[in-house]
């Protein structure tokens, strides 16, 4: 008799689970749902990308300094000015290539 209410509270509770699983991915790729779920992970693979950016720029400037260590150019902090890098505007003929200039 045990063995009975067992095995039949085993079934159910699985059928339960089962049921509450597939209502769940259901909901989750419905169509209100998918933009969502888009927009949710183009801001993680932002911040990724930003994070990625943050520490590749870390790491140019730590190796920067040892260069500039290891030549013996440490500039004096009254001396030293920011780099700049040159602006150059961007044209249309920058953009383009054109048949008569080659």
């Amino acid at each position: 008799m045990f063995r009975r209410a067992f095995w039949f509270t085993t079934g159910a509770a699985a059928g339960i689970w089962a049921t509450t699983k597939v209502q769940r991915t259901l909901r989750g790729l419905a169509p209100d749902s998918l933009p969502a779920q888009a927009a949710g992970r183009a801001a993680a693979a932002g911040r990724r990308v930003r994070a990625f950016a943050h520490d590749v720029r870390a790491g140019m400037a730590q190796r920067e300094d040892e260069l500039n260590q290891a030549l013996g150019l440490t500039p004096d902090s009254e001396t030293a000015r920011p780099r700049t890098l040159p602006v150059t505007p961007l044209t249309r003929t920058t953009l383009t290539t054109r048949k008569e200039d080659h």
